[in-house]
């Protein structure tokens, strides 16, 4: 019997290649190209509009390209986007859900898109509810859900498929503290199982935390990508946090005679 392929034998999980795509005359995303390996959590970074959820779709199969390619697993997006899709967790920024659906119906939905085994799902359905709080919500309407349950609900319908790749938008919005934190030990043991988490997020601190490499996209343009101590040597902050390399890397150089001010007001 032949050895299973290691991360390091598989595709990448991710390539993207000179991708471009524009809203009339205005490129959201200019000629983005990067990989993430398997096993890799990678942190895709930027201001607001900076074209982070532009990228995502894209990923996703929710847009298509103007120019370049997506491969997913070793596999062309646009050749072969059933597969591509079926290999791939999509959690987005805002859920929008069926709300006549209870919990339960909805993940059932999920599981019967991907063809996922009901000796698979039983247990882990109930072990993601379990997790997320929601097992007495578990034959509740959708509909009166609050957001936080909601978006338990599709991040535990992206981890029960346990796909090669998931891709999240901002994961932690409307989250209590419990449930990020278990969110964030759930993408950390996805990745520990060799399989990949394309992640955006505003939170620095997350991103920080998690990330094995992160992406900096401004103005829909790579401006920079590497791990933490590359992004540090990039920024010559060797022994900052995140948050001012991030600063320094994007040109936010007026938010400190902003903080000055500020500070200056309060004395």
């Amino acid at each position: 019997m032949p050895e299973q392929p290691t991360p390091t034998d598989r595709p990448d999980a991710i390539r993207i290649e000179h991708l471009t795509k524009a809203f009339g005359d205005y490129k959201a995303v200019n000629d983005v190209s990067l990989s993430v390996r398997p096993g890799e959590i990678f942190g895709f970074l930027g201001p607001n509009g900076a074209g982070k959820t532009t990228t995502i779709k894209m990923l996703a199969g929710l847009l298509k390209p103007d120019q370049g390619s997506i491969h997913l697993g070793g596999i062309d997006l646009a050749a072969d986007p059933l597969t591509c899709k079926q290999n791939t967790g999509y959690i987005p920024d805002r859920p929008y859900l069926y709300e006549k659906l209870t919990g339960e119906e909805f993940l059932q939905f999920i599981a019967s898109l991907y063809k996922l085994p009901q000796e698979l799902y039983h247990p882990r359905v109930d072990e993601y509810l379990r997790l997320f709080d929601l097992t007495d919500w578990r034959h509740h309407l959708i509909e009166s859900y609050s957001h936080g349950m909601r978006q338990k609900l599709i991040i535990a319908s992206a981890l029960m498929l346990d796909p090669p790749l998931i891709v999240v938008d901002e994961p932690m919005i409307g989250l209590d503290p419990k449930s990020a934190r278990i969110v964030k030990e759930l993408f950390k043991k996805h990745a520990r199982r060799g399989n990949a988490v394309f992640l955006s997020t505003h939170s620095l601190e997350i991103a920080e935390e998690l990330c094995d490499r992160i992406g900096i996209i401004l103005q829909g343009r790579l401006k920079s990508l590497g791990t933490m101590a590359d992004l540090r040597h990039e920024a010559r902050l060797e022994k900052s946090g995140l948050e001012d390399v991030f600063l320094e890397l994007t040109g936010a150089y007026e938010l400190q005679e902003v903080i000055n001010a500020l500070r200056h007001d309060q004395a």
